[in-house]
């Protein structure tokens, strides 16, 4: 075995060991999405064509602070409703339009980030992902996400500004990338396929039977893995160690034999997984479920599963006496 060579969950192997995320972008190869680093940052921040988005979560956060030549474009773009159904993704137009006044190009590295907003605290972390996922979608091949987003770069020292880019409009033009997704129709048929694994990214209290959807509970064989548990406790933009994802996947049995397809409440917290097992695991089969489970509940006769284990536990018979 070489030296950059370990083995991940289904027992295959793959490029790269936990300290090489510092060989930063990370992994090696082809794939749309990478990590980089703040210290990678601060070395490329003055190239020429690298665009910095910020995607903090408000933007009095972005005005407060933010990484210099960073430009802000809200996370909120991204979805618009739809004949009332209030998570599809906007229109290829206006995702195009978005893009190009952030200044961003398709074929020149774009450098994401968000954090927990020093103006109102509202980050939770997932921004980055859900933009990184959008900007893979639809077209761009070169997104690399700032682990640990700006809570990181300012830990390491990360110089900060007010300063507003002059962010010259691009002609980024949407190329859509429909494999990634999965619609409710094809879904609802290979879900319950044995060479399927279902994920619900959301935290474990709403799989059990919490939260605000109109039924409670989880789409029955699902598998909680909330998307919390893979990134650090303290900061919800930095991964934990290789080797605590190894574990935490395998216990779970997320491996590469088997196509995964992400879900979580509305689309957003399952980019967390599919960026994950996608790009830095580089998983062969992997879905998102964008309607998740708000869209599957639309659907009255569709079932769901409250409590902590995937199916519904039926008691056997007592033996006659």
């Amino acid at each position: 075995m070489r030296d950059d060579e370990i083995f991940t969950p289904g027992g295959k192997k793959r490029l790269q060991a936990s300290s090489d995320r510092e060989n930063a972008p990370y992994p090696r190869g082809d794939g749309k999405v990478k990590l980089v680093t703040p210290a990678w940052l601060a070395d490329h921040l003055q190239d020429s064509n690298l665009t910095v988005v910020d995607v903090q979560p408000n933007v009095h956060d972005y005005i407060q602070e933010h990484i210099p030549g960073a430009v802000y474009l809200t996370e909120g773009v991204l979805r618009v409703c739809n004949r009332g159904f209030p998570t599809p993704y906007s229109p290829d137009a206006c995702l195009q339009e978005s893009f190009r006044r952030a200044g961003i190009k398709a074929d020149s590295p774009v450098v994401v980030y968000t954090g927990k907003g020093a103006f109102s605290g509202w980050g939770d972390g997932l921004g980055q992902m859900m933009m990184a996922y959008t900007l893979a979608k639809y077209g761009h091949d070169a997104v690399y996400l700032l682990d640990g987003g700006l809570d990181e770069w300012k830990s390491k020292g990360g110089e900060l500004s007010q300063e507003y880019p002059a962010a010259e409009p691009s002609r980024f033009t949407i190329k859509a990338h429909d494999d990634y997704a999965i619609g409710y129709e094809e879904f609802q048929r290979v879900k319950d396929n044995d060479g399927v694994i279902v994920l619900d990214a959301r935290p474990a209290k709403f799989y059990e039977g919490q939260g605000p959807w109109r039924k409670a509970g989880h789409i029955p064989g699902a598998i909680s893995l909330p998307w919390r548990s893979l990134m650090d406790d303290a900061n919800p933009a930095l991964f934990r160690s290789n080797d605590e994802l190894d574990m935490i996947l395998e216990d779970h049995g997320v491996d590469r034999s088997r196509t995964v397809i992400c879900t979580c409440g509305t689309g957003r917290e399952a980019t967390n997984e599919f960026v994950l097992l996608k790009w830095l695991y580089l998983y062969p089969n992997v879905r998102l479920y964008e309607g998740s489970f708000t869209e599957w509940v639309t659907h009255p006769h569709n079932p769901v599963v409250e409590g902590p284990l995937p199916r519904e536990h039926k008691a056997e018979a007592a033996p006659a006496q």
